[in-house]
């Protein structure tokens, strides 16, 4: 046996003397596949002889047990060398067939498992009475008994049945026994039922009849799914009874009610429509029962459809449910002869694909595709995910984008020559047609003017007769009829004699490229000459002469220059009326640009941006190696910022300088060489095919919507299309290569894509309209899903097979093997480079240390700084610190704080260089005369700030207290390997300055904004989903508009940027080494531009700052400002504002009168209603109880349902419940559990991963907390909670609370004004100026609307407001009426003991306004309203509002008599 083999024996423990059996002796494996997702091993052995049974089932047993203990499942085939057996063995292997996989179906093996079996040839005969010979068992079942056999390594049979209806007599009464006990174990199972529905039915109305046994009997033999007839879920539309549907539940959820029923309510869809379900059962256990009733499984259900009274929706209640198995599509071709899909769009095309990309690599992986290609309308957003999901899956995934090409330059004249231009003699013609394709449509009409000098000097004007009746469509076009073109010339002489007419004259025509490409194909197919002659296009001379106009068709430029064109689209008035606008331009031209030549028009005249007016073609373009993803970043990036226009593009001379690594294919139905087929022809067709790599051909169901268009006549048209197509590569040696289009994956999944195609509106090119008046509807979309090789082969069946496999399978899979691995995200951290910043770091850190701790340093500052030095700069971290210390920096020149937030108060040098003010040794007194130091290190003090005040014992100065014991292994891991976020709170009005900062530090091209992917969010889908049902007359129940709007979502719809975040690319790489970049929500006038890939897809390879805005350091400004107060003096162990947590009295007031029984209104991140509910609780009176508190109010599950009810019960208190995340590690440490463990165990609990680790992990770190006595409380906390703040964030908030409690206890009336001018958000200046009881009214009637749920926001934070007046005023504080000769426009101001609000204050008068009123008193008193109104530019309503306030007094209306004094 082969060593891979006698391992796995050992492995599963199969005794010796079964080893020496023959039947295993030239054992060996011939794979294994291993499924990671349903943890399935899949053995394939290869054995000299069919193995004997009990050796067989030995083997089964063997590894069923030995991979169950690992929670996998291991299941085998077998391949026999020799296929002999005798008749017994045969037998035997046919009864094991039946005890597991598809035929242990118990219909199927009731009836068969106990039948004779004989096998002859390849034919297997099995013999049985009447009833196993039926269709259904043919078809469903026996191919699945052959499978099995052949797995066993029997050859494949073919099954015969035998009637033997000499079946004796015993085998018939066995047969009816067995039937007997399926009947009664199913009475009894529909007994349970029906007593289940009895308990929760209305109480029956009618009597029944006596309960007939038989009759039951009947129908609980019936009660069996199986046969039951499904009914389609779209048909039924009232209440009925036993229906019978099947579908995928895709919306579950439990309610249990109090008395302890459990109510199921799910949601399945068949894709016709979809039903709201429900299922009542007894109790929690019997629940589990139904726990098939789960999220995409598959289910037949059984129930009445009633109106539910609550929803007001049919629903059924389900009686009977029963799993099926879903046959999903299958790739049926063998290995080895599958396609490669080229063209899939992800959930990163905008507003029109839906599958994520992970989807699309998992189906392709699924169906044994080798390779998959993403093709993103202009973006690659989807690189990233794509980049792991085929890591994952273990399938090459070929990167690539669908660009929208454009010329750079469009001519205005063609076959230009020297010529004067008012000289020249022109022939302006206009041809109409059948149809847009020189190939496919004939000419109807050719008209045309010969002009000089302005004067029409000749006319033609000539019908053509098509041959065949012209249809609506053109005739509605046109204006021309069949009667028109019925007595009409020749085509040819038409040509002939319109070729004189032309001579030496130069050609005009309204959009040339059209009718020259027309009459130049007819003139081809006629053996005449082509046209030589110049040719002027006046749309193009239009667009490049007056390029500030929208539109430029001839209708819009007719009107604009009172040209008459009284049948547009009759070529013989549009040929007029061009003529006439033509020498309009040329005298235009002559003026404005001093161009006279003709051969000058393309040089002097062309705009360098006429590529945004270009007609776009789609190309799609892929990544063949590292090189070509630089390239393709570089595209994306210049398309999206430098070229976009509408939507992004790329300049053709663009691509060709980026086009190196990159393979071009020929894209869709709006691609140049489809293009070019269509309109003239394979020899064109041909030299525009030369610029691309390959040429792509579609299935005739993705072009159809041309033939609904009228674009394309009928499906052979469309087919001759194809082939010519297959005829363009092939005259080229260019692959031709069969791709899908793909915009979703499944066919049901269409709708989806129809809902949030149509949301785009009537504007959107996808949704034109075709036809007139309220029979106008948008083309169909195609049936764009993803198509397996047989149903590609089976799309591209006219070509033959042998062609149709060269395009679908030999063509994709040779291409793909030309792309090379790339890597499109990188494995590292690349931060960036600042020359010496490590040790500007390290001296600045020491010299800091230095002035506050003295030289030599104490030991712990010393080992402290050489720790964190250590890791810092090891880890190449230094230039994070450096440019954050840059930034705080230039911040604090320009006179604000700036606020840390998160972990980086854990680092000690983060606090000496002063990127935070968070101190977190060891609590410590320092002397700020001599440096002298004493620290505690035992645990006694959580924060240096509640120590007792001490006088130095070496000088006598007062210390300093600090320090808030923090280990600096949060914020950088033990071993320095976590990626250290540094996020500054800048003061909302510096944060623009800081945002430039960090350009300015690391240069332009190397800080972009984080960018960020909006999608379609789930209410926005179910606003889409109404929106549809609305504009296309449908009407879906509510279980099918939520599916729907489930399928919709999830769609990319705009780009964004992080508010705060900005990454830094390294100044050694450039930042398409990572990302492309773009304008966010495409705003080419932004100031910044963003990554292109959501910042998150790289975060861990670039560095992000965070850049944040706040109030509270604006607040703080503010209040240093008014005070002269420097606010890193103020005390943080003040009594009377630790008093603020505990009360009232500190503010002389009662609780009764401001509503509230602490001090805490208006104080950040302590006034909200939570927050002073905890402290109301608590009453802290430490800093580190405040810490608890900042920690337990911004955690998740650490306050409710926790460290509350433990405080409650007594069983802990404020100080010992865990509040912040580094509580748990510093606790487990001096506990005795070692660093390292108790590090994990904090990152464990504060992601909420408690639960969510092996139980053994868990295990291990509960048996080291027990082992050190930690207690059980503790441990049973430290499960229930889902996120926790790091202790240095609650620290550097509780620190900034503090300076502004400090202004609220000390200076109320600054801390009042800055409160007012930064924090509140609405204002009510009529309430707040007229006195306590109408601010308590006011409150009062709001406080009324909230109870009911009535208030809207505004109201509610004029609450907030509200609350601060009220106590501003019970503490004798006045807040006044707006002045209009005091008050200011943007800031209040202070006179004595009164606040007087700014004009901003007042509801609708913005900034701009309350300015201009300022500066226009200041150049003297306003005399009247009138006057008022005009030198304020204020409105009449807030002139009318002002003086009901009671601010202009007794103000006349306007100046009337001012002058009759004058005058006497």
């Amino acid at each position: 046996m082969s060593s891979k083999f006698e391992i796995l024996m050992n492995q599963i423990g199969v005794s010796d003397q079964l080893r020496q059996d023959p039947a295993l002796v030239n054992a060996s494996i011939e794979r294994v596949v291993v499924h990671k997702i349903s943890k399935i091993w899949e053995f394939h052995f290869v054995f000299s002889n069919i193995l004997p049974i009990e050796i067989f089932l030995e083997l089964k047993k063997g590894l069923s047990e030995e991979f169950s203990k690992t929670g996998n499942q291991a299941v085998f085939e077998i391949k026999a060398l020799s296929q002999e057996f005798s008749n017994e063995l045969l037998q035997a292997y046919y009864k094991e067939a039946f005890s597991e996989g598809p035929c242990a179906s118990q219909g199927f093996k009731s009836l068969y498992q106990n039948l004779q079996v004989r096998a002859e040839g390849n034919q297997l005969f099995i013999e049985g009475s009447e009833v196993i010979d039926k269709e259904h068992f043919k078809k469903n079942h026996l191919p699945n008994l052959t499978k099995q056999l052949e797995k066993f390594g029997f050859p494949a049979f073919v099954c015969q049945i035998e009637k033997n209806d000499a079946l004796t007599q015993e085998q018939e009464e066995a047969f009816h026994m067995e039937n007997e006990q399926i009947v009664q174990a199913a009475n009894e199972e529909a007994l349970r039922a029906m007593e289940q529905l009895e308990q929760m039915a209305p109480p029956p109305v009618e009597e029944k009849p006596a309960f007939d046994f038989q009759a039951k009997k009947a129908a609980a033999a019936k009660s069996k799914l199986d046969k039951a007839e499904v009914a389609q879920m779209i048909d039924v539309t009232t209440e009925e009874n036993r229906l019978v549907f099947e579908g995928v539940v895709f919306d579950v959820e439990h309610k249990v009610t109090r008395t302890g029923r459990v109510l199921i309510n799910f949601k399945m869809t068949d894709y016709t429509s979809s039903f709201s379900m429900q299922k009542w059962v007894k109790n929690e256990e019997e629940a589990q029962k139904f726990d098939i009733i789960k999220k995409n499984s598959w289910l037949r259900v059984r129930g009445n459809v009633e109106m539910n009274n609550f929803t007001r929706d049919l629903t059924m209640n389900v009686q009977d449910v029963q799993e099926v198995v879903h046959y999903e599509r299958k790739d049926l071709m063998p290995e080895g002869e599958r396609r490669v899909e080229f063209h899939a769009h992800t959930n990163m095309s905008t507003m029109d694909a839906l599958p994520e990309v992970e989807k699309i690599v998992e189906t392709a992986a699924k169906w044994g595709h080798k390779a998959v290609a993403i093709t993103d309308h202009g973006n690659v957003q989807s690189f990233p995910h794509g980049y792991k999901a085929a890591k994952k899956a273990g399938i090459q995934l070929i990167y690539g984008m669908e660009a929208n090409i454009v010329e750079d330059r469009v001519p205005i004249v063609y076959n230009e020559v020297e010529m004067d231009l008012s000289e020249a003699t022109y022939v302006v013609f206009d041809v109409e047609t059948t149809g847009l394709s020189a190939i496919y449509n004939d000419l109807i009409q050719v008209a045309a003017s010969k002009m000089y000098k302005g004067n029409v000097i000749a006319e033609f004007d000539e019908f053509i007769n098509p041959g065949h009746p012209l249809s609506a469509f053109t005739t509605e076009l046109t204006g021309i009829t069949d009667d028109h073109v019925k007595n009409a010339k020749p085509l040819e002489q038409v040509l002939q004699e319109f070729q004189e007419f032309c001579e030496d004259t130069v050609l005009v025509a309204h959009n040339a490229t059209f009718d020259v490409g027309f009459m130049n194909a007819n003139y081809e197919r006629h053996g005449l000459p082509k046209i030589s002659q110049p040719v002027i296009d006046t749309l193009e001379f239009a667009r490049n002469l007056y390029p500030e106009y929208k539109r430029h068709g001839l209708g819009p430029l007719t009107k604009r220059f009172g040209v008459a064109l009284e049948h547009h689209h009759m070529a013989n008035y549009d040929a007029e009326a061009t003529g006439r606008l033509l020498f309009i331009f040329i005298k235009e031209v002559a003026e404005k640009h001093g161009v006279t030549n003709l051969a000058r028009l393309n040089i002097d005249l062309i705009s360098p941006d006429s590529y945004k007016k270009a007609r776009i073609k789609h190309a799609t373009i892929y990544v063949k190696n590292q090189v070509g993803l630089k390239n393709i970043f570089k595209l994306v990036s210049l398309s999206n910022t430098k070229y976009f226009e509408g939507v992004p593009r790329i300049p053709r001379t663009v691509l060709d300088a980026h086009r190196e690594g990159l393979i071009l294919g020929s894209a869709c139905s709006e691609g140049e060489v489809f293009d070019a087929v269509v309109s003239q022809g394979v020899d064109a067709a041909v030299e525009v095919a030369k610029y691309y790599d390959f040429i792509e051909v579609m299935p005739p169901a993705i072009y159809a919507p041309l033939i609904a268009k009228e674009q394309v006549k009928d499906m052979e048209e469309l087919q001759t299309i194809i082939k010519s197509l297959i005829e363009v590569g092939d005259r080229l040696g260019k692959p031709v290569l069969a791709t899908g289009n793909v915009h979703y994956i499944e066919p049901e999944e269409e709708i989806y894509r129809e809902i949030i195609v149509r949301s785009l509106g009537q504007g959107a090119m996808i949704n034109r309209t075709i036809g007139h008046g309220e029979h106008a509807q948008p083309a169909p979309l195609p049936k764009a899903h993803f198509r397996t090789t047989n149903e590609m082969l089976d799309e591209f069946a006219f070509l033959g097979e042998e062609l149709a496999r060269k395009l679908v399978i030999e063509n994709t899979n040779a291409l793909a093997e030309i792309f090379e691995p790339v890597e499109v995200v990188k494995g590292d951290l690349y931060t960036p480079f600042i020359d010496k910043a490590e040790e500007t770091v390290a001296e600045l850190t020491y010299k800091k240390a230095f002035e506050i701790y003295g030289n030599p340093l104490p030991d712990i500052v010393d080992l402290r700084i050489e720790k964190e030095l250590t890791s810092i700069l090891g880890n190449g971290f230094a230039v994070i610190y450096l440019a954050s210390q840059m930034l705080v920096q230039r911040s604090n020149e320009r006179g604000y704080l700036v606020g840390s937030r998160g972990s980086v108060g854990s680092s000690f040098v983060a606090t000496m260089i002063g990127i935070t003010e968070v101190n977190p040794l060891s609590p410590h007194y320092v002397c700020g005369q001599c440096q002298y130091s004493e620290f505690i290190t035992d645990g006694s003090y959580g924060s240096g700030f509640d120590m007792p005040n001490k006088d130095c014992p070496k000088c006598g100065h007062k210390l300093s207290k600090n320090g808030q014991d923090i280990p600096f292994e949060t914020f950088l891991g033990f071993d320095g390997d976590k990626v250290p976020d540094i996020d500054l709170n800048f003061s909302g009005e510096d944060q623009p300055s800081a945002h430039l900062d960090v350009r300015d530090i690391f240069g332009e091209e190397y800080a972009f904004r984080a960018g960020t992917v909006g999608t379609v969010a789930a209410k926005t889908a179910y606003g889409f989903v109404k929106g549809y049902e609305r504009d296309y007359g449908k009407f879906y129940r509510d279980a099918e508009v939520e599916r729907l709007a489930q399928g919709a979502a999830g769609v990319k719809r705009t780009t964004g940027q992080h508010p705060g975040g900005i990454v830094v690319i390294p100044n050694y790489m450039d930042v398409y080494d990572f990302t492309p970049v773009q304008y966010p929500a495409d705003d080419v006038t932004a100031e910044w531009q963003t990554t292109h890939f959501n910042f998150h897809d790289i975060d861990e390879n670039v560095l992000k700052l965070d850049v944040l805005g706040h109030d509270d350091p604006t607040m703080i400004r503010k209040l240093q400002d008014l005070s002269g107060i420097d606010p890193n003096e103020i005390p943080m162990d003040d009594e009377g504002v630790m008093a603020l947590f505990s009360g009232t009295d500190v503010l002389g007031v009662t609780p009764e009168q401001i509503g509230t029984p602490t001090g805490m209104l208006g104080i950040p991140e302590f006034g909200t209603n939570f927050v002073r509910g905890m402290v109301d609780e608590t009453h802290p009176t430490t800093f580190a109880e405040l810490l608890q508190l900042s920690g337990l109010s911004h955690g998740t599950d650490v306050w409710l349902g926790n460290a509350q009810d433990l405080i409650k019960q007594g069983i802990a208190d404020l100080s010992t419940v865990i509040g912040c995340r580094d509580d748990i590690m510093v606790y487990l440490m001096h506990a005795g559990l070692e660093p390292k463990m108790a590090f994990t165990i904090m990152e464990r609990v504060r992601k909420g991963l408690w639960l969510k680790i092996s139980e053994e992990e868990r295990n291990g770190y509960i048996e080291a907390m027990k082992a050190n006595k930690v207690p059980e409380w503790y441990i049973e906390s430290c499960g229930k909670i889902k996120y926790m703040f790091p202790k240095a964030h609650a620290a550097a908030y509780v620190m900034m609370a503090l300076r502004v409690a400090y202004f609220k206890v000390h200076h109320p009336i600054y801390y009042y004004c800055a409160y007012f001018s930064i924090r509140a958000k609405a204002f009510d200046i009529k309430t707040m100026g007229a006195g306590l009881d109408a601010i308590k009214r006011r409150m009062a009637e709001i406080a009324e609307k909230r109870k009911n749920n009535e208030a809207s926001n505004v109201e509610i934070d004029l609450y907030t407001t509200l609350e601060i007046v009220n106590e501003m005023w019970e503490r004798g504080f006045k807040f006044g009426k707006l002045d209009l000769y005091r008050s200011d426009a943007t800031e209040f101001i202070i006179d004595g003991d009164t606040l007087i609000p700014p004009f901003v204050a007042m509801d609708g008068l913005g900034e701009n306004v309350a300015k201009q009123l300022v500066r226009a008193r200041e150049e003297g008193e306003f005399l009247s309203k009138t006057e008022l109104r005009k030198r304020g530019g204020l409105s009449s309503t807030l002139v009318e509002k002002m003086d009901e306030m009671g601010i202009l007094g007794n103000m006349p209306e306007d100046n009337q008599l001012s002058l009759f004094d004058e005058l006497f």
